[in-house]
């Protein structure tokens, strides 16, 4: 599948009639220029589509109304010059998809010796921004700020993670879920509200009996089967015995017959995330598990143990990693180092780790599992590639969902893992393993996560904003004590904004 079409975000300029036609078309060429920059800017994973300059209410009501109907996932807002605010009220009361507002202006320097009334009155959006500022603030409206130049990376940088945000929650709005079975017996974690999910995200999660997926994979033709276990071949480092004459081939070809039966069952549907679930295979030979990795690496969402919030998150990050390099994975702590002053997480899963965070060319291995009561199930096996990253889990706290993110910095094994044949990825999370650890269970985090080397805390922020949606974060600076008060904090504010 492909993860991403060229999503658009629309260019809104503010002004108002009473400078005359000289100054709007001056208004015009500048704001043009100030989209083009940011059209122009790799960093920038979307078009950036300017509209004509806004000077009245109708105007305004207008563009924000055609912004959702013609399928922008964000518009980014300027007051060029002084746009009386109540003129956006209706606008901004009728926009749906995310808002930026970028404080800016034409010029970088000031020519102070050139400077007249005509120049201030062109040049107003140091407080022509504050006033739009003020309408946005009184209203309640969502959306994130950034002040300075477009030529500066700093400023590019913020709003590429917004429009990467701003992707990621046009995605999960429109996203549908399969759920081959239920989840875990007897896990809390993985519950949840689904009704919710659909309210507050706009997610539509959707359960099948497992022996729905058997009958198609079944159905899958050997040519198709044929194809997949060629492209395994030219891929990956498959070991011997799966390759054609192996002794264990028909396994290969086996786990290649799950991949493209649930494929074609995800794409008839129009799904673009499911779950799969250890205790409930069906007809199933295998556990899937190159089937998951590969998927996850075309862009799907997975949860393992019919997590399906995780599964969501996995989706919604990998629509957002559009334009940055690093990969995202379905991922959980599994076990630690506890040497002094060298604390290290080990994390896997049974079989379900992405390649897009592999350091190599991942091996396609065969070997037992001690779960699911089936055939040895095929897999890749492969290291995470070091680098920073970010672990981020969704949690139903009830009246309201929750996201907690932990910075990490992913490390090579300190030692070789000879006898362990999955996916896996170390890292050492901050500002320690332990005060992570304190945080994350405070919380009442997910054992289940995502973890990604392509999205950072501001995408996340910017998630959260746009979903109104509960963020803590565990970085280098947190505390468990100020943290545990933080959790307080945020429990009293989300039940008061709730009303009564």
């Amino acid at each position: 599948m492909t993860t991403h079409s060229q999503p658009e975000v629309w260019f809104l300029t503010g002004s108002q009639g009473m400078y005359g036609e000289q100054t709007l078309r001056q208004v015009a060429g500048q704001s043009r220029e100030i989209a083009r920059i940011l059209d122009e800017s790799p960093g920038i994973p979307a078009r950036v589509v300017w509209k004509p300059v806004l000077t009245s209410s109708g105007e305004i009501l207008q563009v924000c109304r055609e912004a959702a109907a013609q399928g922008a996932v964000g518009v980014i807002a300027w007051m060029h010059t002084f746009s009386p605010a109540k003129m956006w009220i209706s606008g901004l009361d009728a926009l749906t998809t995310p808002l930026l507002h970028l404080h800016t202006q034409a010029n970088v320097l000031l020519p102070w010796d050139e400077i007249d009334m005509d120049f201030m009155n062109l040049n107003q959006a140091a407080h022509g921004d504050r006033e739009f500022g003020y309408i946005q603030t009184r209203l309640g409206v969502a959306r994130k700020t950034v002040a300075g130049h477009v030529s500066d990376p700093r400023v590019v940088a913020r709003v590429g993670a917004w429009t990467r945000a701003a992707i990621g929650w046009s995605a999960m709005r429109s996203l549908r879920l399969a759920r081959f079975g239920d989840n875990m017996r007897d896990v809390a974690v993985t519950e949840g509200d689904k009704v919710e999910a659909e309210l507050r995200f706009g997610v539509s999660v959707n359960t099948y009996g497992v022996n729905d997926l058997v009958d198609a994979v079944e159905a899958v033709p050997a040519s198709q089967i044929d194809d997949l276990v060629k492209v395994y071949e030219d891929s990956y480092r498959v070991t011997a015995e799966l390759r054609a004459g192996g002794e264990r081939h028909d396994s290969l070809r086996y786990a290649a017959r799950i991949e493209a039966g649930l494929r074609n069952f995800l794409e008839a549907g129009g799904f673009r995330a499911f779950t799969t679930n250890f205790e409930d295979l069906g007809g199933l030979r295998q556990l899937p598990g190159i089937a998951v990795q590969r998927l996850m690496a075309d862009g799907y969402g997975f949860g393992g143990e019919g997590d399906w919030k995780t599964s969501v998150l996995v989706r919604t990050l990998k629509a957002m990693s559009v334009g940055t390099t690093g990969g995202t994975s379905f991922m959980e702590d599994y076990t630690y180092d506890l040497t002094p002053g060298q604390e290290l997480v080990l994390g896997a899963h049974m079989l379900e780790v992405c390649p897009t965070i592999a350091a190599d060319t991942p091996h396609v291995e065969i070997h037992p599992l001690g779960i699911g009561g089936r055939e040895d199930p095929v897999r890749m096996v492969f290291d995470a590639q070091p680098g920073p990253a970010v672990v981020m889990g969704l949690a139903d706290m009830g009246e309201r969902f929750r996201l907690v993110a932990n910075e990490i910095d992913v490390v090579p094994p300190p030692q070789p893992l000879p006898k362990l044949p999955v996916a896996r990825a170390v890292w050492r999370p901050r500002p320690s393993l332990a005060g992570s650890a304190e945080a994350w269970i405070t919380a009442g985090a997910p054992h289940h996560t995502v973890l990604s080397q392509a999205v950072g805390v501001e995408e996340l922020h910017d998630l959260a904003e746009m979903s109104r949606t509960e963020l803590v974060v565990i970085d280098a600076d947190t505390t468990t004590r100020r943290f545990a008060d933080e959790i307080r904090w945020n429990q009293a504010y989300y039940r008061l904004a709730r009303g009564f």
